[in-house]
């Protein structure tokens, strides 16, 4: 497991690297036809990354290598879209890949195997981006066929209720708290979450599971506070709380206080980015958010710090700029 500074990231990671989480995911979340023919049990995480370096910032990919039921070998490649709006050149990027697989394929066979490309989206807002390539290309319909084509499968969890979120515990658990670490009601939900894993916390691996969660939650997330979510387990689990509160003491204190001492402006900077990205929605909507990759790029919490504060007398885009761009 390499090393994510990004909690997002590293969540993701932890969780879908599990063959069996991985596998139920796919039966659940796959369209119908496509499981029918997928041997999802076989679900085996390729060790290869065909990221590009200067996008891991932003994206966490995971490869599935799945059987087909006729004996064929098929590539599932997951990419876990972990920024909270929609990345506008998904279908390109999700194709560069796709051939990265390809070429890496054809080292070993002289056949091209099938890839299903799948989104998994837990943003605040909507996801209206086109779901096929073919809709990013401005192409005369004389051209068409002569052009590539492809879609994503997209899994928008905003777009799930809470009933709709299916498969064992620990991926109930997992899509959950995706759904609601960027949300207003996550301080509501959390009891209720916490609640599905009680039957686990009497195992190791359920012991180990929940403290992946609290983990998230305490870095991931400003929507709830340590006081709340320490009140959300204590409602979770009334009986034998000793565990499950040694586990919670664990991150709460040793986990974040290491990491208050040993990467302070890591964390600040985190806490600073989530509210400029929501500062730049609310005020400037979504063009605002173009300014956020070249935000991210700031490493100094103070000059994230004054943009913060900029947003609120900047009156365009522009006067925004000036203020990193002079103080950076």
């Amino acid at each position: 497991m390499s090393n994510l500074i990004n909690p997002h990231d590293r969540f993701f990671k932890e969780v879908f690297s599990r063959r069996d989480t991985a596998a139920d995911f796919l039966s659940h979340y796959l369209p119908a036809e496509i499981v029918s023919i997928l041997d999802v049990t076989s679900a085996e995480i390729a060790k290869e990354s065909f990221i590009d370096l200067e996008l891991q910032e932003h994206f966490s990919d995971l490869l599935y290598k799945v059987d087909l039921l006729d004996g064929r070998g098929a590539y599932v490649y997951v990419l876990f879209e972990h920024k909270s709006y929609p990345e506008p050149l998904i279908a390109f990027q999700l194709l560069r890949y796709m051939v990265r697989i390809w070429e890496q394929s054809l080292k070993q066979s002289s056949k091209l195997g099938p890839i299903i490309p799948l989104v998994v989206y837990h943003g605040r807002t909507e996801w209206k981006i086109p779901l096929s390539l073919r809709e990013l290309l401005d192409t005369p319909q004389e051209m068409a066929p002569f052009v590539p084509d492809y879609r994503y499968w997209l899994c928008d969890l905003g777009q799930y209720s809470d009933e709709d979120i299916r498969g064992a515990v620990m991926l109930q658990v997992a899509l959950l708290v995706l759904k609601y670490v960027l949300r207003d009601e996550l301080v509501e939900r959390a009891p209720g979450i916490l609640t599905l894993m009680k039957e686990l916390t009497t195992q190791r691996t359920g012991l180990d599971f929940l403290a992946t969660v609290l983990r998230y939650l305490v870095t991931a997330t400003n929507k709830i506070s340590e006081a709340e979510l320490k009140e959300a387990i204590e409602k979770a689990f009334p009986e034998g709380g000793a565990i499950v509160s040694t586990i919670a003491q664990k991150w709460i204190e040793e986990g974040v206080q290491q990491g208050l001492e040993q990467g302070l402006e890591q964390g600040a900077r985190q806490g600073l980015l989530n509210g400029i990205e929501l500062g730049l929605e609310l005020k400037f909507s979504v063009e605002g958010l173009q300014a956020l990759p070249e935000i991210r790029k700031i490493e100094d919490v103070d000059v994230l710090r004054a943009i913060h504060a900029g947003i609120k007398t900047a009156d365009t885009l522009d006067e925004l700029r000036q203020i990193y761009r002079q103080t950076g």
